[in-house]
């Protein structure tokens, strides 16, 4: 049968794949771009009682997207593991899908870590100022640190989607000639560590460590959902031209 044979199932994988992961992407682009500016504009009330009744429900469906994305990717890579060996990784296609990898995980732990958890104290406080409580002093932080790694989400998901259909189609992937393969061991390595580099200072920032939780220095890429696109975009624009100067055979 089709389904249970190697190709098959490695199909209905990345079907899989890419369904969960169009699902976790467009809920983070929702909450980024239109959430978030909404809320801004609502009085309290009325931002209280959506952040019960529309956010939770849609944070559910987020998280656990952004789980099985990661799961299905995983599991992909595992049914075939005669095609992404050694000298897949050490290939064009391979160094730029391995850095897409590595900014999934981190944006998936941002979203199980850092972001579910700070949205249940803002949730759980506006649940308790609806039913007449009092407001609880940290949730304002708390909704600091979970829009600052939703917005760095935001700026890893342009990339991470531009390596990931890039290793297949315009990196030297199956069907391109665009980039050719055989690498030499120092541009691979040139290639990843910068990669890696820059994932782990915006990461860093987003967690507070390189410009705290306010609103200055390299915090300005979060400041708006703009701010984060163009961030984002011009992530793109680098390693694509670093790609043309570094990997090009």
């Amino acid at each position: 049968m089709w389904l249970f044979d190697q190709n098959g199932f490695d199909n209905a994988l990345r079907i899989s794949h890419v369904i969960v992961a169009v699902m976790w992407m467009g809920l983070l682009w929702f909450f980024n771009f239109v959430q978030v500016p909404s809320y801004a504009e609502m009085e309290a009330a009325a931002r209280n009682n959506a952040l019960d009744k529309l956010t939770w429900r849609a944070l559910w469906w987020f998280r656990w997207s952004a789980m099985a994305t990661v799961v299905f990717g995983i599991l992909i890579i595992a049914v075939w593991p005669d095609k992404y060996d050694g000298d897949y990784w050490g290939s064009t296609a391979g160094v730029t899908l391995l850095l897409g990898i590595i900014m999934g995980i981190v944006m998936a732990a941002n979203v199980w870590m850092i972001i579910w958890p700070n949205n249940q104290i803002v949730i759980a406080n506006a649940r308790n100022v609806q039913a007449g409580g009092q407001a609880n002093p940290e949730a304002a932080a708390a909704g600091r640190r979970g829009a600052m790694a939703s917005r760095q989400n935001t700026i890893f998901s342009l990339p991470l989607l531009v390596f990931m259909v890039g290793a297949s189609h315009f990196y030297g992937g199956e069907g391109s000639s665009h980039f050719e393969f055989d690498l030499g061991a120092g541009a691979w390595l040139l290639y990843f560590l910068i990669g890696v580099a820059i994932i782990a200072v915006l990461e860093l920032n987003a967690l507070g460590r390189i410009s705290g939780t306010g609103n200055t220095g390299l915090n300005v890429i979060y400041e708006t959902h703009k701010n984060a696109m163009y961030t984002g975009f011009a992530l793109i624009v680098f390693f694509y031209l670093f790609a043309e100067i570094v990997l090009r055979a």
